[in-house]
């Protein structure tokens, strides 16, 4: 097999947008306080087990650097640190690990403690904190040098309150190369380790996923539920089928109740019928290899709602002040609670054509 037979969807920013193109530009991650994430638990550690909690505050600084020095201090191997999953180095982010402390006592964590990591909580638990152990992430995102209709924002900001986005998989999913690692690997080419393995897999499934969403736009669908949908219940990974699309679930959408769901390549038949399913279907048969090579790499398919409403979604046009360049911008800050596994990235992008804004540190900081 060649990796010509791999053929890769849309790339991230030709992906079609629910509301409309951006109607600025901005300037993102000036600075680690520009992109603060907040992880939500969504449980309360019980206080005892063999599992220490630690709750952290990190700076500038890798999630794998702040595991390694927790299983240095803890005299255990990497294998027994856990987090839900990795956050921005350039960014200002808190998160949960765990240490299993079998048979030992709690270690004196304070030489963890640097001007890039701040020590909140430490508690126990009786089970580790495994992958995807959240209910999701608090974003609060500061972008600067917004050039663009401003008002044009707010009203766009309003009506993805309510309305959502699609909730595409972001760029940073797909790294600089990771399907052309993942072609390279599923066609024999490439011996890969394993956790190199199972990010170029994730990288395929979700250009996948991608692509029949941006298929669903494309053909005028939006993200309104069309016959043979399966759907996803708000808040979890339930889903149930429809043949027709009636007044009850044309309503339970709009109260964001529940959510059209598309497929997440594996073993097994698209569960979808009538419309949705020859829309899945077409667009997938286009990527054939890519299906089989997921099959055989023992993955099951799944489900992923193809919309997300940010949860307290708020923001606030700050004073102007003056850019790198010394002329005076417009700057705003957005707020707004996402489910694990969703993209802040995916909201910004309907209303802001942002550039990476590090190493340029902003004049006057509000």
């Amino acid at each position: 097999m060649t990796v010509e037979e791999y053929p890769v969807g849309p790339s991230v920013e030709n992906l079609p947008y629910l509301h409309g193109a951006p109607l600025a530009t901005a300037l993102m991650r000036c600075a680690p306080e520009d992109f603060i994430v907040d992880e939500l638990l969504g449980f309360e550690p019980d206080k005892e087990g063999e599992h220490a909690f630690l709750h952290i505050r990190k700076r500038s600084t890798n999630t794998e650097c702040v595991a390694r020095q927790l299983a240095r201090i803890a005299g255990v191997p990497s294998r027994d640190v856990s987090y839900a999953g990795q956050k921005d180095r350039h960014a200002e982010t808190t998160q949960w690990f765990s240490v299993r402390l079998a048979g030992k006592e709690m270690p004196d964590w304070q030489s963890l403690v640097s001007p890039q990591i701040e020590l909140i909580t430490v508690t126990r638990h009786g089970r580790k904190l495994r992958r995807g152990a959240l209910q999701g992430n608090r974003f609060t995102l500061t972008l600067r040098s917004v050039e663009g209709d401003v008002p044009g924002i707010v009203a766009r900001l309003q009506n993805i309150k309510s309305e959502g986005i699609p909730n595409y998989f972001g760029e940073q999913r797909f790294g600089r190369n990771n399907l052309g690692d993942a072609a390279m690997m599923l066609s024999g080419r490439k011996r890969v380790k394993r956790h190199q393995r199972s990010m170029y897999l994730s990288a395929a499934r979700s250009m996948l996923f991608n692509s029949v969403l941006a298929k669903r736009l494309d053909a005028g669908e939006g993200l309104q539920p069309i016959s043979g949908d399966i759907m996803m219940l708000e808040g979890s990974h339930s889903i149930f089928s429809i043949d027709e699309v009636d007044d009850e679930i044309n309503q339970r959408f709009i109260a964001g109740d529940i959510h059209p769901a598309g497929p997440m390549w594996g073993r097994g038949e698209l569960k979808s019928t009538g419309a949705a399913y020859q829309l899945e279907d077409t667009v997938l048969s286009d990527y054939s290899q890519w299906c089989l090579g997921l099959e055989d790499a023992g993955l099951d398919q799944q489900r992923r709602s193809i919309r997300v409403i940010p949860g307290e979604l708020s923001w606030e046009i700050l004073p102007e002040e003056a850019n790198s360049t010394n002329q005076i911008a417009q700057a705003m800050r957005i707020s707004f609670n996402l489910p694990a596994g969703c993209y802040a990235t995916s909201v910004l992008r309907e209303c802001f054509i942002c550039r990476s804004g590090v190493g340029v540190e902003p004049a006057n900081q509000p």
